[in-house]
């Protein structure tokens, strides 16, 4: 008797780790088998993701003129390239986005899609206790949404994105917590949001709030009791608390763009617009949680007739499982989530229609604010946690509540082998198993495009020698003064990156010191065409205007110091292989790192009239207030993202469901 009690208890404890440490072995497995050579030594540089070697935690605090949209994410860049290199850094961000979405997905489901899901509950021994979740983390994390924000070099928007399952689950829990500790668990969840930056927040606001508001205290699994929901907190409580937690992890940025005066160009709404990237037009593109408005973002094989195909009915199926379980378990946040997934498609779908374009125009027009609906793609995240819960779901039904061991009678009769044996509906045990594996697989098997560095195409490399030489002078020079980046172009392939790549010139954030370049940006059109969308940074619209670059090089005729001097500026960054040097015999410039793919030159400090480099106090103080509410968050429950409930799980006194 004695060894029975102490397999049992040996037992719970393997079953509470396995339920701890799955989700997250799950998200990381996902995460090398996208990421690949990523991974590896060197910097993956495409389109928005730009990381450097040692960069400059007070430039980015200063900031800039425009929105300040990535100094949460390029601060803590910065932080972590104190202690660590600057290539290991961009790794583990973006392993973070798979583990950290994956690990959510998967504890959302698990502790919140089963009846008694937490580990030692009357679920927890069975198959699909176990295969559900890994469904549900892998799917959340392997579709052609991540696949194309991650080729767009998105990766801050991916991190907010990742936060989702567990800000939906901390947003649950509002209903049956006490307020203290609700707004605790909801902070600690908005961490990932709170390090992505604007867009994440907006995502965040949009899938969680729904939750936030529509929970109900006695849902969450059919697991709360009377006393939890007693205690828990009416929904104009659960609004408050969930916007005071937005306005604190939304401090970094909230506060420069109150003083940033940045205007948004209504011409974005046509560039950034929804388009169709498989054979079922934009509706479903974006239902199959594609049509982002690049073309060069879409995996390899994504659109094929067969492949989409097969992705749409995996799609169709995910959802109808996702009403199954809702009419099932009647989760408190099932309502929330759904509401927020055709919010956010109806969102998506804005930017493709006449009347939705007109609409977004006038909206920007009246407030830059709007600017974030441009993009409307971005907003079938929702949608995306909807279909990976479905998913488990589904899994779930096919798995079936077969234990692990195959014996489930405790009497040594063999009644339990015997019902292993038997399938329901006519389909043998190991069938369903197979099938239950099979849902699990396929969206690896149908975006196969996302595998080992998107076949390719996400691959490290070394900066130059002279672009460090460089970046070291720069920072060795004590006169203040701004970086001027040419050529007058925001977006291009450097020479030195072996491969053809679009990516945002890296010199704009190699040096130490604010750096003045064209962030206008040009979009392809459908028919052939182009859009400009201006860019907001007042002073790169001045200093356009003094040099009259010429559009096709993105050179100046000639250099001055005066002109630049009286711009601010004190070196000029030359960061591509040039015909014409514009320099040459100018006075009052002097070369001071010469290669074949970086220039740099320095105005003499007779010329320069710099604006005094300053971190505004108040800017700072909301970072602070920011990071000390995380911490104290943490050390409240002394817990942290890590090991946090995903949602509402079995108290001590509350009952227990006998299963059918």
């Amino acid at each position: 008797m004695a060894s029975v009690h102490g397999d049992g208890a040996w037992s719970g404890a393997a079953g509470r780790w396995t339920a701890r440490l799955l989700p997250w072995a799950v998200g990381l497995v996902a995460g090398v088998l996208a990421l690949g050579p990523a991974l590896g030594p060197g910097y993956v540089l495409r389109y928005d993701m730009v990381f450097v070697p040692d960069p400059s935690l007070g430039t980015v605090l200063r900031g800039a003129d425009g929105f300040p949209r990535a100094i949460p994410s390029d601060a803590v860049v910065a932080v972590l390239s104190l202690v660590l290199p600057g290539d290991l850094v961009q790794s583990l961000a973006l392993s973070a986005v798979f583990a950290v979405g994956g690990a959510g997905a998967a504890r959302l489901a698990s502790r919140a899609v089963y009846r008694g899901g937490a580990a030692g509950g009357p679920a927890a021994g069975s198959l699909g206790a176990v295969l559900a979740p890994v469904a549900a983390g892998l799917a959340y994390v392997w579709n052609p949404f991540v696949a194309e924000r991650l080729l767009l070099g998105q990766w801050a928007v991916l991190l907010g994105y990742a936060g989702l399952p567990w800000a939906v689950g901390a947003a649950a829990r509002l209903a049956t917590a006490r307020p203290v500790a609700g707004f605790a668990g909801l902070v600690r969840a908005l961490v990932p949001a709170a390090v992505g930056g604007f867009s994440s927040v907006v995502l965040t606001a949009l899938t969680a709030g729904p939750v936030a508001l529509r929970t109900d205290g006695a849902g969450g699994n059919r697991a709360g009791t009377a006393g939890e929901a007693d205690r828990g907190v009416r929904w104009w409580g659960r609004a408050g608390l969930f916007a005071l937690a937005l306005v604190t992890a939304s401090l970094p940025w909230l506060l420069p763009s109150l003083s940033s005066g940045a205007d948004t160009d209504p011409a974005g709404v046509e560039a950034f617009a929804a388009r169709s990237d498989t054979p079922f037009g934009v509706v479903g593109s974006l239902l199959l949680l594609g049509g982002v408005w690049n073309s060069g973002a879409v995996p390899a094989g994504y659109g094929e007739p067969v492949t989409a195909s097969v992705r749409l009915l995996l799609c169709l199926v995910a959802l109808a499982g996702w009403v199954w379980w809702l009419r099932r378990e009647r989760p408190g946040f099932g309502t929330g989530l759904s509401a927020a997934a055709l919010l956010g498609f109806a969102l998506a779908l804005l930017g493709a229609t006449g009347p939705g374009r007109e609409l977004l125009t006038w909206l920007i027009g009246l407030w830059p604010g709007f600017g974030p609906l441009r993009d409307g793609q971005l907003y079938v995240a929702p949608l995306a946690l909807v279909q990976a819960l479905g998913l488990g779901a589904c899994v779930r039904w096919l798995a079936g509540g077969r234990s692990l061991r195959g014996a489930e009678a405790s009497d040594g009769s063999g009644e339990g082998h015997r019902a292993l044996g038997k399938g329901r509906g006519g389909i043998g045990s190991l069938g369903r198993v197979g099938l239950a594996v099979f849902a699990l697989l396929l969206p690896v098997a149908v975006l196969p495009g996302l595998l080992w560095g998107a076949g390719g195409r996400l691959t490290p490399v070394h900066y130059p020698e002279e672009w460090r030489a460089a970046q070291a002078a720069v920072a060795a020079d004590d006169r203040p003064g701004a970086v001027l980046v040419l050529p007058w172009s925001a977006y291009r392939g450097p020479d030195w990156s072996g491969r053809p790549v679009v990516v945002l010139d890296p010199a704009t954030k190699l040096f130490d010191r604010r750096t003045l370049w064209n962030d206008d940006l040009v979009v392809g059109t459908p028919d052939g065409g182009s859009v400009v969308v201006s860019g907001e940074d007042a002073r790169a619209r001045r200093v356009a205007r003094v040099l009259e670059p010429d559009p096709r090089t993105g050179m100046p005729e000639r250099l001055e110091a005066g002109t630049l001097g009286a711009l601010g500026v004190r070196h000029v960054v030359v960061s591509a292989p040039v015909d014409n040097r514009f320099w040459s015999g100018v006075e009052g410039l002097s070369v001071v790192v010469e290669g074949p793919d970086m220039v740099l030159l320095r105005v003499h400090e007779q010329h320069v009239s710099p604006d005094k480099a300053v971190i505004p106090g108040l800017e700072v103080t909301g970072g602070l207030v920011t990071v000390g509410a995380i911490i104290w968050s943490v050390a409240r429950s002394g817990s942290s993202l890590v090991f946090q409930r995903s949602g509402p799980s079995a108290g001590s006194g509350a009952r227990k469901e006998i299963p059918k």
